[in-house]
């Protein structure tokens, strides 16, 4: 931990700063979940991967981390589509509350430590608002109580927006209600039909932003280390939090606000509302998690990163590389176990792999503690550690010495463990076993070329029928063919095999393939920051699925 400082950029201050707890030894972090009303797509797994990277991170520091990230399972959307089902409102956005998690499992994000909902915090919600309208900085009306902005005079702090900017009527009506039309709802009229509870002030159901609030304070009390979320809830979804938490709490205080960026497609963010995404469970239909996962983490979580097939493939081909390689090392490793255990002499490990492991240790470090560098470190250090492994693995199969043989095993011993390291804590390290990854890996592709294993096979005999007959030009044409659809064939001795590849054509979109993303849409701008409408005011994404937000 001494060596290098751990910094995080603080969206508050819009610049790199050294991490340092409230308190010594614990970390609290809050993340925005999400709204559960559809599966999940690939912008809400960007978060929560960046985020899971972040507490993985702090684990390894040695900091006690409690991690809270919630879900709104109160929402108009919800209540939308469970009408349109025909279902409970609740019992809707509990299933998906289910199904989230699942990906999250898929996606190898560790689980919280709380993971609190929205219609279990209604007293603590109720008793926030109260106690904002205590202070002035709220008033009820007909039923629907709103935040007064003009009574917070440092509103606009974390976006940097000036309140005589602030226009109303993005997401709804201009409300005439409202002191201001930049007063925003912190409890909103139940509608007939609708889900509501019990108030002070009628039946109703809590505002989207006045849930973080209250949850955020129950469970990591007014003053906390990290609050966390996508680009877009900078405003206006963070900066109500700021208004309503100090209006309740004057005390109250975050030292770090971290935010990440979209993905796009097409240069475009990807949301539902513009009709440019894919869900997790239609990625990982036809990749591994794994290759998602790394996909993601090859971008620095604050910039954008830009969805494509050819990008994902790469991601997929550079796991199975990661998995294959560490097979390859657990068997070589095995084969000579006996023989190191019944050495009478300790072997040293050799220089280049003393130096690969400290470099590796001493890059990984760095670039994590340089707010979560996870790019450089896939594509630099770690694979200079693999290509190391298979340069051992290789020597391995000539006829050494037995001091160079068995030096060499140590030396592949000390580079597993460390790559392992690295792995784990960036979430790449399967509980599944090297072979179950790579046979899981080899059945993605199958699946994505259309093919199946006893498929594979026979294009094997044709091709080696060909090359007996000497019949060059098909046996080439044979492996040609099944390289265009990801499938690379290996002559390994006597023997031909096949590994998953990087298509040499782009996948072409059919009904079990995952399609290009649509063509640009002009609903909106093409983004890395937030998104402007034409009057100038920031887009609000559809809070319900296109944000990770609370």
């Amino acid at each position: 931990m001494a060596e290098f400082e751990f910094q995080i950029y603080n969206s508050m201050t819009k610049q790199k700063e050294k991490f340092k707890p409230l308190v010594p030894g614990k970390v609290s972090m809050y993340i925005c979940g999400v709204t559960s009303y559809d599966f999940s797509h690939i912008g809400h797994a960007r978060a929560y991967v960046a985020f899971d990277v972040l507490f993985r991170y702090l684990k390894h520091l040695g900091y006690e981390v409690k991690y809270v990230r919630n879900f709104t399972d109160v929402d108009d959307k919800i209540i939308k589509r469970a009408n349109e089902l025909g279902e409970d409102a609740l019992s809707l956005s509990s299933r998906f509350c289910q199904e989230f998690l699942t990906d999250m499992t898929d996606l190898q994000c560790l689980p919280p430590t709380e993971q609190p909902r929205v219609s279990d915090h209604m007293d603590q919600i109720r008793d926030m608002i109260q106690k904002i309208i205590d202070n002035n900085c709220a008033y009820p009306v007909d039923g629907d109580v709103y935040f007064s902005v003009d009574n917070f005079p440092n509103y606009g702090r974390l976006s940097g927006r000036k309140l005589e900017d602030n226009r109303a009527g993005e997401r709804i009506a201009i409300d005439s209600r409202k002191k201001n039309p930049a007063d925003f709802a912190l409890w909103k009229a139940a509608k007939p039909g609708e889900i509501s509870w019990d108030s002070p002030w009628g039946p109703g159901r809590p505002g989207w932003h006045i849930e973080c609030s209250a949850m955020s304070v129950t469970y990591l009390t007014e003053k906390f280390d990290i609050h966390g979320g996508g680009m877009d809830l900078i405003f206006p979804h963070h900066e109500n939090e700021i208004a309503q938490s100090c209006a309740a709490c004057p005390n109250s205080n975050i030292n770090y606000w971290m935010h990440n960026g979209f993905v796009t497609a097409n240069d475009e963010k990807m949301s539902k509302s513009v009709g440019n995404f894919f869900t997790i469970r239609e990625v990982t239909k036809l990749y591994h998690p794994l290759a998602l996962r790394h996909f993601l983490m090859g971008t620095h979580y604050r910039s954008p990163v830009n969805y494509s097939i050819a990008q994902i493939e790469i991601s997929s081909e550079a796991v199975y590389y990661i998995y294959q390689t560490l097979e390859d090392c657990a068997s070589a490793i095995s084969q000579f176990q006996e023989e190191i255990k019944t050495s009478a002499k300790k072997f040293p490990v050799t220089d280049d792999a003393k130096k690969c492991v400290k470099n590796l240790k001493s890059h990984f470090e760095e670039k994590l503690s340089d707010d979560l560098h996870t790019p450089t470190i896939l594509n630099a250090a770690l694979q200079d550690a693999l290509k190391l492994m298979n340069k051992i693995l290789t020597m391995l199969k000539k006829k050494l010495q037995k001091p160079q043989k068995l030096s060499n095993v140590e030396s592949l011993i000390e580079l597993e463990k460390e790559v392992r390291d690295v792995l784990d804590v960036l979430g790449l390290l399967s509980s599944s076993t090297y072979s179950e990854v790579l046979n899981q890996l080899k059945e993605k592709a199958l699946k994505r070329a259309d093919l199946t294993e006893e498929n594979i096979q026979q294009r094997i005999e044709d091709r080696a029928l060909a090359r007996k007959n000497k019949d060059f030009k098909l046996g080439d044409q044979i492996r040609s063919d099944l390289t265009l659809k990801g499938i690379a064939l290996m002559d390994v001795g006597n023997e031909t095999v096949w590994r998953p590849c990087v298509p040499t054509e782009p996948a072409k979109s059919s009904d079990d393939q995952l399609p290009n993303p649509p063509a640009k849409s002009t609903a909106g701008q093409p983004q890395g920051p937030p998104a402007k409408s034409s009057d100038g005011q920031l887009l609000e994404l559809s809070r319900s699925a296109d944000a990770a937000k609370a």
